[in-house]
This record gives C-alpha cells, sequence and structure tokens, in this order.
C-alpha cells in the first residue's frame, strides 16, 4: 500500500472516527482576548485546520485557570469563557461535522510568567522556583480541571486531552524530582494519584464515554535529572517503569488514545521539537511511540510526535534515501509497520493547514513545509500572536517588528 492509502485512511477513536491519519497538535498561538476568549484570528487557524481535512484536531493548551498561566493572551476555559467556545465550536463544526476535536486542558504551574501571573512548584526547579503548592491547592485544581472539561463538553467539544508534558503541571507533579513529603509527592502512588484522581473526576463529570473522549499527551521522558522517565529524583538515567504504569493506570479510567512527546520546555526543548539542524532527534519519538504502542490495548490510539522536520524530500537528513524520508514515506512507514496509529502534526499545520487536503487531491507539489526556522516559537516566547513567519505575511511582519524593538 502507497504512502497516501495508508495516511487517508481511517481510524476509530473511542466512539469517534478520523477519516485519515492526520493529527493537528495543539499548538499554543498567543491570540486570545483579554478575558481568554478566542479571536478572530484563534478562529481562522482553527477554521484553516478544518478546512485543510485534518482527521482529529486538538485545541492548544487551554487553561483552566487565570491565576497561573504561561501566556498572556493563552486561551482560558472557565465559566465566563462557555459561550464564546460555544459560538467557536459551532463555528467549525459547520465547516466539517465529522472532525473531532478535544480540549487541551493545562495548568503551568512552574512555568507560568510571574510578569503578569502567579508561579507555583510542587519543589523548586533550579532556575524557576516558584510558591509551594499545598495539598488543599491541588485539591482545588483538580476540581478547576473537572469544571473546565464539563464546560468543553457543553461547548461542543469531542473530548478532553490532558496535559502531561513539557514540564506543565501534570508532569511536575508526576517526575521523581517531586520527592517531597506531600499527599501528591514522593511515592509513584502518591504522585500518580494527581493523574488518577484528576482522570476520574473528569470521567464523572462528563459521563466520558464512546462519544466524549478522553485522552492525554505525555512526555514518556523529559530528558533531565529527575524528569518524567528518570530512575529517580536527581537520576540522569532512563527508567520507564512509571510512564508505562501510568499509561496503564489512565486507561483502566477511560483513556482511549494517546499523545506521544517528550522533553521539557525549559531543560530539554530540543527533545520536544527537533530544530534546523538537528531533525534526526525525530527518531527518538518513534521508539517511544513504538514502546507506548506495544503496552496499551489494541484498540486504543497512539499518536505520534515530530514529523515536521521530515518535510519532503528536500530534508537534512543523512544516511537514507530521499524519497523514504519524506514526511509522508516515514509517517507511513511508523503506521504500516505497528508503531503508531496516527501521525502528529504541529509547526507544519502552521506551515501549511491544508497539508491532508493537497496531498488527497495530489497537489503535494504545492505544500509549504515547515522548514524548523523557530521563529513562529520565538513569536511565543515574546508573548506575540503566533503563526508561520516564512509563509504568512502578517506574522513576518510582526516577527520583523519585534526584531527592531528589540534592538532599539
Amino acid at each position: 500500500m502507497g504512502y497516501k492509502e495508508t495516511l487517508l485512511s481511517p481510524v476509530q477513536i473511542g466512539g469517534l472516527v478520523s477519516r485519515n491519519r492526520f493529527f493537528a497538535q495543539p499548538m499554543e498561538c498567543v491570540d486570545s482576548d483579554a478575558e481568554g476568549n478566542p479571536t478572530e484570528k484563534t478562529l481562522q487557524r482553527y477554521e484553516n485546520l478544518y478546512k485543510g481535512k485534518f482527521g482529529f484536531v486538538d485545541l492548544e493548551a487551554i487553561t483552566v485557570t487565570n491565576e497561573s498561566r504561561a501566556r498572556k493572551t493563552q486561551l482560558e476555559i472557565m465559566p465566563r469563557n462557555e459561550k464564546a467556545l460555544t459560538k467557536f465550536i459551532r463555528a467549525l463544526k459547520e465547516i466539517d461535522p465529522s472532525i473531532p476535536i478535544v480540549f487541551q486542558l493545562t495548568h503551568s504551574g512552574e512555568i507560568s510568567k510571574t510578569e503578569f501571573s502567579r508561579r507555583v512548584t510542587v519543589k523548586p526547579l533550579p532556575g524557576l522556583g516558584g510558591e509551594l503548592l499545598s495539598d488543599e491547592d491541588v485539591d482545588t485544581i483538580i476540581d478547576n480541571f473537572a469544571e473546565a472539561a464539563k464546560i468543553a463538553q457543553a461547548a461542543g467539544a469531542d473530548g478532553i486531552d490532558l496535559k502531561f508534558c513539557h514540564g506543565y503541571l501534570g508532569s511536575q507533579i508526576l517526575r521523581p524530582y517531586n520527592d517531597r513529603k506531600w499527599k501528591y509527592g514522593g511515592s509513584w502512588e502518591n504522585r500518580s494519584r494527581f493523574a488518577y484522581d484528576l482522570m476520574e473526576r473528569i470521567q464523572r463529570a462528563t459521563n466520558a464515554g464512546k462519544n466524549f473522549i478522553l485522552g492525554s499527551k505525555l512526555s514518556l521522558w523529559e530528558g533531565f535529572p529527575g524528569g518524567c522517565g528518570s530512575a529517580g529524583p536527581d537520576s540522569p538515567l532512563m527508567d520507564l517503569r512509571e510512564p508505562l504504569d501510568l499509561v496503564k493506570g489512565l486507561e483502566e479510567r477511560g483513556a482511549c488514545y494517546f499523545i506521544e512527546s517528550l522533553g521539557n520546555v525549559h531543560a530539554s526543548r530540543n527533545f520536544v521539537e527537533a530544530v534546523q539542524n538537528e531533525p534526526y532527534l525525530s527518531y527518538l519519538h518513534f521508539y517511544f511511540a513504538n514502546l507506548l504502542k506495544q503496552h496499551v490495548r489494541p484498540e486504543t490510539v497512539v499518536i505520534g510526535s515530530s514529523f515536521s522536520p521530515f518535510q519532503g524530500m528536500k530534508n537534512k537528513l543523512l544516511a537514507v534515501e530521499p524519497e523514504k524520508s519524506s514526511l509522508f514515506a516515514i509517517g507511513a512507514m511508523c503506521i504500516e509497520d505497528g508503531m503508531m496509529d496516527m501521525i502528529g502534526l504541529g509547526r507544519q499545520s502552521l506551515a501549511d493547514p491544508f497539508t491532508p487536503l493537497k496531498l488527497k487531491e495530489g497537489r503535494e507539489e504545492e505544500i509549504r513545509y515547515c522548514t524548523q526556522c523557530m521563529n513562529c516559537e520565538e513569536l511565543m516566547r515574546r508573548q506575540r500572536p503566533v503563526g508561520c513567519v516564512l509563509y504568512n505575511k502578517p506574522y513576518t511582519e510582526s516577527f520583523r517588528e519585534m526584531r527592531r524593538l528589540l534592538k532599539g
């Protein structure tokens, strides 16, 4: 079977169906209004993903609290946002009601920006720190997540993605570094309690099942001493017993899909997203996705990450034939060999949200490939609305203006 047939074949996710194997990764784009509601810029981005025929869409990290957040204009999900989110989802479903969209719920914890919010921590990490969270604080945060899930369901979303990756609060609690003696620290039983209690609360709050699905994006390995997937609170050695146990525990509590990821945006960013001169780091994700696939039920969907660096055949990969190194060829191989069920596109979805449609219509030569320039990443770090700087003129101009201001 050719890669086109593989990538355009349907797949079941719980009681829902993705018409193809293209998953739109949750990409924070910092373009909400002052109250955390979607704006016209937000809507345009997601309308393009729907028109571009992604099979399954994940709404970027939407915070369950305004108090602690990583982006000044980050999407928020609280009672005040329900009306705007309902309108937003309705507009997308009018384009194509068959495309499932889930909300990635998050709390930034120690990655929260002190310039406009409260940085909190489960145990101070060098270079970050923050106010220490109590048992009661975390219990309240779980309440916030459960309420957010109910709002997502009421707004018309098709499910929830719990963010346990990249150094946000979920991974902060789960990692071995959290050896503090408290309700959610120390033993694996205590650290995993947060994730399990959270999944159970959301399951009850939404009566989740076949038509409202639950899943999680996971950093199976954070890539620094004491991070998720480490052998101990100070150990740089990899030990994946806890992450794999977490996956089974979440599955038992209703999770029907997982998004594989790695790294931490503070300590090991290049494992999260391979940069321009290191595309080969993306190969690591295949190993972890395959490991994940081996440890879940046959019907549980595993979504792989870090495919954008493969581009078309014009990439910087060595020791592989060009026709076998393209995003489509490698993605199809990973699915056909049973490593994963879907491929996740993040930066490529910003570069060209019409990638799946162009493949389907035989217009591959028109696809605009991400070059890993990482200028979109810089826009996000500078708290500016995010888009592809190379191909999207308004973001090109915004980037140039930002650089001029930085130079003074």
